[in-house]
């Protein structure tokens, strides 16, 4: 998977806001195909970054190159809001980069990361997050 480089002091600022402001989906629930008896697991892995400042979130779209905003629906009478929100692999991507910043959504983070790691085999043989952690020297 191929993104675009984004800077050290950009994903620590990220980081913090998505601390402050930002949710991590992790959920895993059975589903039903059409015309199918059986159930199988499906997750929902998602990231989400929700604000009233629409210059924020719009650099943080650009600044990540991946996932989608716009206006977020609002109850009258409220500020207007502006989300970001990757998923899936994508959501992988940012949650390798928030990783090592992150303190609040830390478990919800490391769960994502877990969830890929052994499709992707980070840093060639790394297949489990306590590898990734002795391989980025971050231990």
């Amino acid at each position: 998977m191929t993104k675009k480089t984004v800077r050290e002091s950009d994903i620590v600022y990220i980081a913090g806001l998505f601390d402050g402001e930002g949710s991590v989906s992790y959920k895993q629930y059975m589903r039903k195909r059409k015309g199918q008896k059986k159930h199988y697991p499906t997750w929902q892995i998602r990231l989400e970054l929700a604000m009233t400042d629409k210059e924020i979130i719009k650099w943080l779209a650009e600044t990540l190159d991946c996932g989608t905003w716009g206006e977020r629906k609002v109850l009258k009478g409220r500020k207007r809001q502006w989300r970001w929100r990757c998923s899936h692999r994508d959501a992988f991507f940012v949650a390798r980069l928030l990783w090592p910043y992150v303190k609040v959504k830390l478990h919800k983070i490391e769960q994502v990361i877990d969830h890929y790691t052994p499709e992707y085999n980070i840093d060639g043989n790394v297949v489990s997050m306590q590898q990734y952690k002795e391989a980025m020297n971050l231990e």
